[in-house]
């Protein structure tokens, strides 16, 4: 069984369970929309030609998906007017499936309801909890000088929270430190030990 079927200004012969790309319709994937301009229908040697519609009948189609066609180039020109336009045009589609071709006013089935894919859980990121952690409790290290919100985020991400960590601090401390975090000599050069060492004492 076939029928002629009319969308979007231009005729489609269709079957069950055919593929056909159609001006875009109103609906999402997985929706059952009935097209009822049905112009024409055929079933072995019977064939019915409707006036201009045949009366109760229609097509059943799912929608599989929503997309683009491929991209035209519209050029127009006018010869000896110095009159050049060119433009692209993508045509919005609808691309279905036919499910059933319908007569006598009946109506189609409607779609299963496909299960939600449950949401998982986003996993906790322990570092991320942990870190939030540690500066919580920590010294305000923004009272060494010339550590800002940024470097003492840092600080804290490298697990530095406190004035007693950064007063015993050595010499080989300072230069891993320094190269790690990219302080490029301020350790130094602000004397953040010593400040750390008097801080730590609540000097």
């Amino acid at each position: 069984m076939y029928a002629v079927v009319k969308t979007g200004g231009k005729q489609y012969r269709v079957s069950k369970d055919d593929i056909l790309k159609v001006e875009r319709l109103p609906g999402e994937a997985g929706d059952v929309i009935t097209l009822d301009d049905v112009l024409m229908l055929g079933d072995g040697a019977d064939v019915t030609v409707g006036a201009p519609k045949v009366d109760g009948a229609s097509v059943a189609a799912e929608i599989l998906e929503q997309k683009r066609d491929k991209k035209i180039i519209v050029f127009k020109k006018r010869r000896r007017q110095n009159y050049r336009r060119k433009a692209g045009h993508r045509q919005h589609l609808t691309v279905l499936k036919v499910t059933d071709i319908l007569t006598d006013g009946a109506k189609p089935k409607p779609a299963a309801k496909k299960a939600a894919p449950k949401k998982e859980e986003p996993k906790k990121d322990a570092p991320k909890a942990e870190t939030k952690k540690a500066a919580a409790d920590a010294d305000d290290l923004k009272l060494l000088s010339g550590v800002g919100p940024v470097l003492e985020q840092k600080l804290i991400d490298a697990g530095v929270t406190s004035f007693a960590q950064i007063a015993a601090w050595g010499p080989k401390d300072i230069e891993e430190f320094d190269e790690k975090l990219s302080f490029k000599g301020r350790i130094e050069r602000e004397g953040w030990v010593e400040q750390a060492k008097k801080l730590a004492k609540g000097e």
